[in-house]
């Protein structure tokens, strides 16, 4: 069976070995952060807190950081390449750049997500 992101019901059960080989696929799904993780991430300061949410934004946005924010829930959506990559996956390494100070939401992957304990796990040729 083919592993297909998009189709939770193709993904293999996790266990962290799986990482060791993989194409980092979980790392070319839409991610929605809080604004802790961009602090974390050093996208932004502790000061940037108190500005126009905004201009912050706006300045995000400007810098490829973000694609979108959602004042509903107060989630900021992170950029993807054109590829579909995360703009902290590193094209080569095929590792996240930002590892210790990766999003919550990407911490608690797979425990979370679309399909909790699954990977949506594509081998690296």
């Amino acid at each position: 069976m083919n592993i297909d992101k998009d189709k939770p019901s193709t993904w293999i059960k996790y266990k962290e070995s799986l990482c060791r080989d993989c194409m980092g696929t979980c790392c070319t799904m839409p991610v929605e952060i809080k604004i802790e993780d961009l602090v974390r991430l050093q996208a932004i300061s502790e000061d940037d807190l108190h500005i126009s949410r905004r201009k912050l934004v706006n300045r995000l946005k400007k810098e490829g950081v973000i694609q979108s924010y959602r004042e509903s829930t107060q989630l900021f959506m992170i950029s993807q390449r054109s590829n579909g990559d995360c703009h902290f996956l590193d094209p080569k390494s095929r590792l996240c750049r930002e590892y210790p100070n990766r999003p919550n939401v990407c911490r608690a992957f797979p425990s979370i997500g679309l399909r909790p304990g699954y990977c949506p796990k594509i081998k690296k040729n």
